[in-house]
């Protein structure tokens, strides 16, 4: 049995063995065709639960996030995102380069959010030399960090003034919901699109859902065929994404409780240093002298313990296959860690 302890992103979690016993018995048709019951259910299920009319299962949050864009805009129009978002820094330009669409990055805030008059100020007026600004995306959670009710609230506002579609990159929604206490349907039924990974915190192996209008999704689906996403027997895959909806939502109240007990613990320790968090989910980031960034993750991956250490901030994150044993490791190897290191 493999008792590595991966910090590196809740992206790693595997399957339960309840999860694979579905998978292995979900009944398949040709999702093409439209007719893979598993799939069809898990769109109709997940639509209802983010409050939108329909959705559609993509491989990724990052197709998901395109397929918006695509549906969205067209050519030579334009799109609003965080600086430091990841539909915007960290999926490959796909906006730009498949969509030609062009980004207008705004910077983010240490929450997370956008400032909003930074945010009306980037809206291109009615001019045939600019581009038109037709999109405003926000993310929930941005590393880690819930965004407001009173935020979105105002944020909606102000795309609806604008006449801006506005696209949620939801892919720890849940993790939101969970930790705020507002229903998932609450938050993204106010934006025109969402996407929700089913992965990461929900332990699916693959996949998320973009969900929208009828009108919406019947436009995403076809950008998803031509893009190759359409798939044929992925009831097996989607049987994961309905066994989660069902079972891992509530359980990731464990993943922030745990969270929080790193946080608390690692905070003792005189090296580090915990960056705060008003809402914590399941994200800790910590800095630590830079004369120990070279050994720190040698030193933990050969006490089983995987981090990903390229400078501060360092983040840890904990999902399905982190309890409590491994955080009450994970702090002593650090301990251990830091006095070798001192030694030296």
């Amino acid at each position: 049995m493999d008792t590595t302890i991966d910090f590196r992103s809740d992206t790693v979690t595997q399957p339960t063995a309840a999860m694979r016993q579905a998978m292995a018995g979900a009944k398949v048709g040709d999702d093409v065709y439209g007719d893979d019951p598993c799939v069809n259910e898990l769109e109709l299920r997940a639509a209802k639960i983010l409050g939108q009319e329909a959705g559609l299962f993509v491989t990724s949050g990052t197709q998901g996030n395109l397929l918006a864009i695509l549906t969205h805009c067209q050519r030579g129009e334009e799109y609003i995102a965080g600086m430091r978002s990841h539909a915007y820094l960290e999926e490959a330009g796909g906006g730009a380069v498949l969509a030609s669409v062009q980004p207008q990055p705004i910077e983010n805030q240490a929450d997370g959010t956008l400032d909003l008059e930074a945010v009306q100020a980037a809206i291109k007026p009615d001019d045939f030399h600019l581009a038109i600004t037709k999109l405003f995306c926000l993310e929930n959670t941005f590393l880690g960090t819930p965004l407001t009710e009173d935020y979105l609230q105002n944020a909606c506002s102000l795309a609806r003034k604008n006449g801006l579609n506005l696209h949620l990159d939801g892919a720890r929604l849940f993790n939101a919901a969970v930790k705020t206490g507002v229903p998932a349907r609450e938050i993204a039924g106010q934006f025109d699109s969402v996407s929700a990974c089913l992965s990461k915190g929900l332990g699916s192996p693959i996949g998320s859902i973009l969900a929208g209008s009828t009108q919406f999704i019947a436009k995403a689906r076809r950008w998803r065929k031509m893009l190759g996403g359409g798939t044929r027997q992925a009831g097996i895959l989607a049987a994961a994404g309905i066994y989660a909806l069902d079972h891992h939502i509530d359980r990731l109240a464990v993943d922030h409780e745990l969270a929080q007990m790193l946080a608390n613990e690692l905070e003792q320790i005189q090296e580090i240093n915990v960056e705060p968090a008003a809402l914590r989910t399941n994200m800790v980031f910590i800095s630590v002298p830079p004369s120990a960034i070279d050994q720190l993750s040698g030193f933990m991956r050969a006490r089983g313990i995987i981090l990903t250490v390229e400078g501060n901030p360092i983040r840890l994150v904990t999902h399905l296959n982190v309890d409590e044993k491994a955080i009450t490791k994970t702090v002593h190897q650090f301990k251990e860690f830091f006095l070798q290191h001192q030694a030296a």
